[in-house]
């Protein structure tokens, strides 16, 4: 069940009614016990099978929190510490297991091969449970933020599952943080018309942005890569420098879907994105990109190996931006392409930690006649080029069709006009979408521009929304699902 679904649509109507029903509403507890039903009905809907695997890492984990806070107030901290380290431990090899067992296994196998050993590897199809690298990491971070005294566990089970199965989240994120979210569970939460109204417009935004643009620039994006022999370099090329608005479009279309359904519940999740295309380097980049995930790996692994390595200075600080970089690019899935992804992306940092501005933050501020300054939009446009680049290894299916691909780039044919196919709406939309994103920089979404002290009068607005909405009867591209759900 999509959460772009009509389907989705009629479970969600029953969700709010009930949720925020008289008898419900007075009562966390109830309120709680609803979230959890449903959040274990929908994840069972999209894999039933992995519903135990999913209760069965929160008891443990659940127990692993209570147990740390027990030891840490009897003084014991290094059990407390070695539990900790457990609990991590154990999340790893969540991850590995699901996700990387057959990988390493054959990538083992085939290096034996290759030196001339005999070694045969059986695959075990090992089903990749839906969500699990975010999860995961919920998991995790709970048992840390415990052991770093950031938070207190909680005694009611309900209350952690419903935070670890929280349904809008669950499949692809944001990665909410303990202790941003469970004190929203500690409250019952009434009907807030603001905050639910501004839920339905984000939702509305995600819905166009990942059906009208991104399930459309699918069309040449994919196509691109069944046989890149096929066409000629120059849509190649096209292709290449679309995927990364495609990819924007999708997953920050998810995200603004997921917040927005969170909203009208009453929650505020953590903000995914903040309008990435606009950075000037790749380290203001990764702060702007998928910012739940990046500031958990800034926070549990490139921390901790900072100040491990702080004696050596710049170059403990690249040893440690580079293994970060890699555990990012790892994280997404059990490929040698993810690797080279999260391998390249640390490259880009090594001149930015020398000339120091690897940290820096500047505000964006636009020339006189509103736009970016001429040096600004130059480092942008630079800065997306580079990202392409990145993606072109992360969209790869193995590092032979990435080769393949970027053969196929350097041909004669990279000179002629390509014919790309796409509908004559797809170009407006991402003309829209890059509009949008500077237009509104310093809003989380754009319909808030439409809504907030500049906006126009109430019948501009509905005809917006209402616009919205026909373009994605009718606009809509062909239905892909969405690009981290593989995640």
């Amino acid at each position: 069940m999509l959460i772009n679904s009509l389907s989705f649509l009629a479970f969600f109507a029953i969700v709010v009614v009930v949720y925020f029903a008289p008898a419900l509403r007075s009562k966390p507890a109830w309120q709680n016990l609803w979230l959890l039903l449903v959040s274990y009905v929908f994840y069972g809907l999209a894999d039933w099978r992995m519903v135990p695997l999913l209760l069965g890492a929160t008891v443990v984990f659940y127990a692993l929190g209570v147990g740390v806070k027990q030891m840490m107030n009897g003084e014991r901290w290094k059990a407390a510490s070695r539990l900790t380290t457990l609990a991590a431990a154990l999340g790893v090899a969540l991850l590995l297991v699901f996700k990387y067992l057959n990988f390493f296994g054959e990538s083992f196998a085939a290096l034996l091969q290759g030196v001339g050993l005999s070694c045969s590897w059986t695959t075990l199809h090992i089903l990749v449970p839906v969500g699990v690298s975010f999860f995961t990491f919920k998991l995790i971070s709970y048992v840390v933020e415990i052991h770093r005294e950031r938070i207190e566990p909680t005694h009611d089970f309900v209350q952690f599952a419903t935070y670890i199965a929280f349904f809008p989240t669950i499949m692809s994120g944001p990665i909410d943080r303990p202790g941003k979210f469970l004190p929203q569970l500690m409250r019952s939460h009434t009907f807030e018309e603001p905050l639910a109204l501004d839920g339905c417009r984000q939702v509305l935004w995600g819905i166009f942005t990942k059906m009208c643009i991104a399930d459309n620039l699918a069309l040449l994006t994919s196509s691109a890569w069944v046989m890149p022999t096929d066409f000629p370099a120059s849509r190649l090329l096209v292709a290449a420098l679309l995927f990364p608005l495609q990819m924007y479009a999708d997953f920050a279309g998810y995200s603004d879907m997921a917040i927005g359904v969170a909203k009208v519940l009453g929650f505020r999740v953590e903000r995914n994105f903040n309008h990435p295309y606009l950075a000037r380097n790749v380290a203001e980049y990764w702060r702007r990109w998928h910012m739940s995930l990046t500031s958990w790996i800034t926070d549990y692994v490139f921390m901790p190996l900072n100040i491990a390595m702080r004696d050596r200075g710049r170059i403990g600080t690249i040893i440690a931006v580079m293994i970060n970089l890699i555990v990012i690019g790892l994280w997404h899935g059990a490929n040698w392409t993810y690797a080279l992804f999260g391998l390249y992306h640390g490259l880009l940092f090594i001149p930015l930690v020398f000339s120091g501005s690897f940290g820096r933050n500047r505000k964006l501020k636009p020339a006189a006649h509103g736009l970016p300054k001429g040096s600004d939009f130059l480092k942008m446009l630079g800065t997306y080029c580079l990202v392409a680049i990145g993606l072109l290894i992360f969209q790869a299916p193995s590092l032979s069709h990435f080769w393949a691909y970027v053969r196929a780039l350097f041909r004669p044919s990279l000179l002629s006009i390509p014919s790309l196919g796409l509908p004559w709406f797809t170009y407006v939309g991402l003309l829209l979408l890059i509009a949008c994103e500077w237009l509104c920089r310093d809003r989380e979404h754009p319909l808030q521009f439409v809504h907030g002290p500049a906006a126009s009068s109430r019948v501009v607005r509905w005809g917006i929304y209402y616009i919205l909405i026909l373009c994605i009867f009718f606009f809509q591209g062909q239905s892909q699902q969405f690009i981290y759900f593989q995640f």
